[in-house]
């Protein structure tokens, strides 16, 4: 997957697809301090523990970097940025049976307008899993040479691969 680049001083204006979700119910905005657990366990419960802990790491910034979509009191969606990186989009995702009605797009772009007025001319999205959707939304770029990108096999991944290697040469 590779990674991709948003020119963040030419992004599309956020307040009509927010108007659109308001009137489906829909409300984005950005996480408070004190919801940490209850993201981190709901981004967890649906999409695992790494992007639970970028989740996390998005919350230790100042402001917090995450933003999440809520209806009815409860949470169907996130989106973070400067959470594995500085200047970096992700991790973001919808609950699966609240996709396709623009609150993933509302939410990149909620992240990608707070990098702008933070200073970021430009964002990058690594690992983007859809670069269509990307490219709709915030005319995407895709860096050359960029796959398979800044995130390295797992460490679990790597422990299990030495750990039967060890067990082969005894």
């Amino acid at each position: 997957m590779p990674d991709l680049l948003v020119r963040l001083y030419d992004l599309p204006d956020l307040s009509p697809r927010l108007k659109v979700l308001l009137e489906k119910g829909v409300r984005t905005r950005r996480a408070m301090a004190y919801e940490k657990h209850l993201v981190s366990a709901w981004v967890s419960a649906g999409f695992g523990d790494g992007w639970a802990s970028e989740c996390e790491a998005a919350f230790s910034n100042h402001p917090v970097s995450c933003f999440i979509a809520e209806r009815g009191g409860h949470i169907v969606g996130f989106a973070c940025h400067d959470a594995t990186y500085k200047d970096f989009f992700g991790p973001a995702g919808v609950q699966e049976n609240e996709r396709g009605k623009g609150i993933g797009a509302a939410l990149l772009l909620e992240c990608l307008h707070a990098m702008a007025a933070q200073g970021y001319a430009y964002a990058i999205i690594g690992g983007a899993g859809s670069v269509p959707f990307y490219e709709r939304i915030a005319a995407t770029f895709e860096i050359p040479g960029s796959s398979p990108g800044i995130y390295p096999p797992k460490l679990y991944e790597k422990q299990a691969s030495q750990k039967s290697k060890v067990k082969s040469q005894k």
